[in-house]
């Protein structure tokens, strides 16, 4: 398994006790958050291939997931040089102006269902790995947990079988490996469908 050498995790620690909760305002990212529209979508919806929608994001999570970046605890290679040139106010604007967007309308969005088996068997996935008990009744996400109601399907997967894997850390690894291990790749597929569709 792939971890962080804890001088990295120590010195993520650190940057996310300095920034704290977010006290900026969302207008302040709106005109940093221009970079990140090719990718990530306008108004943080993402209609990009594994890139995850960043809009509704708890604030608290989209700022450790950019010191993570930013430290290079978290690998990704187009995420990681961006976030090199981000100081502590620029992560504390980001986050407030992704928190504040409003999420994708699942009906808008999204394809008529033609797999409902694959919402009930997800549904009890949901509640086997008890994703609510981090990321909220309604999967919105909580503090540093991850709104994962109505994200990218493809990208639920992706980062499942990362987890899984051990090649993603950063915030909740421990309980999100624990809890990816044992999925099959149905449980995981399952999992995706019925929380995009959230």
């Amino acid at each position: 398994m792939n971890h962080a050498p804890l001088s990295i995790l120590a010195a993520c620690a650190a940057a996310a006790t300095a920034i704290g909760p977010a006290t900026a305002g969302a207008d302040n990212g709106k005109a940093k958050a221009e970079m990140c529209v090719a990718c990530h979508g306008e108004n943080g919806i993402s209609a990009t291939e594994n890139v995850p929608s960043l809009a509704s994001q708890p604030d608290l999570f989209l700022q450790w997931q950019l010191i993570f970046f930013r430290s290079g605890a978290r690998k990704n290679e187009a995420m990681e040089p961006i976030a090199g040139q981000l100081n502590n106010e620029d992560v504390r604007d980001l986050g407030a102006y992704f928190a504040s967007l409003k999420p994708a309308d699942a009906s808008s969005v999204k394809a008529p269902d033609d797999h409902p088996e694959l919402v009930k068997a997800g549904q009890q996935a949901a509640a086997a790995g008890r994703c609510a008990s981090c990321h909220g009744d309604n999967y919105a996400g909580n503090k540093a947990a991850a709104r994962i109601a109505g994200q990218r399907e493809e990208y639920i997967i992706k980062a499942l079988h990362d987890y899984k894997a051990g090649v993603r850390s950063g915030g909740g690894v421990a309980a999100m490996a624990e809890v990816a291990y044992p999925l099959s790749d149905d449980d995981i597929a399952a999992l995706a469908h019925y929380l995009s569709r959230l």
